[in-house]
């Protein structure tokens, strides 16, 4: 894992500080985190296809689980807004490549780099109702990725027993010491549409997919 002094050398003085608190905070309270895992069996056998995946779920739960992939050379999307200037220099400490951008500011570069990575064969992470909301609510982007890289979606959830949950637009959940996460991955789902808008209209289907897996990481 990188030093989060170094990811955040070039940052202002108050974000590097942020940087540098928020990764010690992480690092001390990850350590008294207790993982269950439902269907990691589909995530070895994505990988033993050489099917890249693209990882979907919501942005409350995105600390659980990012911490849980972190060093696995999976690429995640972040905004190009300032806070997710702060979120980026994390991620970057956590051993993520990143990608930059959002449906609200450089939505075609973004897509253009989750294509990108998913044709080299490299996992994407994305929140797909991030980076502000509506709160679980499928954006189409990611969708339009997995129709044009023909790489398979597959919705995450966490479930967390015991978090703090912040006031902000997504319900965002940090997990408490000693806290129970179980991870669960629900089914991978191809997007054969033809085209980019018929395509978006399968955010219906998926918001359905991201409801079940929920479901399941609750059992």
């Amino acid at each position: 894992m990188k030093d989060a002094r170094e990811t955040a050398k070039e940052l202002p003085a108050g974000m590097k500080l942020s940087v540098f608190a928020a990764s010690r905070l992480i690092g001390v309270a990850s350590r008294t985190w207790r993982f269950r895992v439902i269907g990691e069996e589909t995530v070895t056998r994505l990988h033993a296809e050489n099917k890249p995946i693209l990882f979907t779920f919501w942005h409350g739960e995105m600390l659980a689980l990012l911490w849980h992939h972190r060093n696995r050379g999976v690429n995640v999307l972040v905004s190009e807004h300032k806070d997710g200037e702060i979120i980026a220099r994390i991620l970057e400490w956590m051993g993520y490549a990143l990608i930059r951008g959002s449906t609200s500011r450089g939505a075609g570069r973004a897509l253009i780099g989750l294509v990108r990575a998913l044709k080299a064969g490299q996992d994407v992470a994305v929140t797909p109702d991030g980076p502000r909301g509506p709160r679980h609510k499928f954006a189409a982007g990611s969708v339009i990725a997995a129709q044009r890289s023909g790489a398979p979606i597959l919705p995450t959830a966490a479930h967390v027993d015991r978090f703090w949950k912040m006031s902000s637009w997504d319900g965002f959940l940090i997990p408490k010491p000693f806290a129970k996460i179980t991870i669960a991955y629900g089914t991978p789902t191809f997007i054969s549409a033809d085209s980019p808008r018929d395509a978006a209209e399968e955010t219906p289907r998926l918001e359905v997919l991201m409801d079940e897996v929920a479901q399941l990481a609750c059992r």
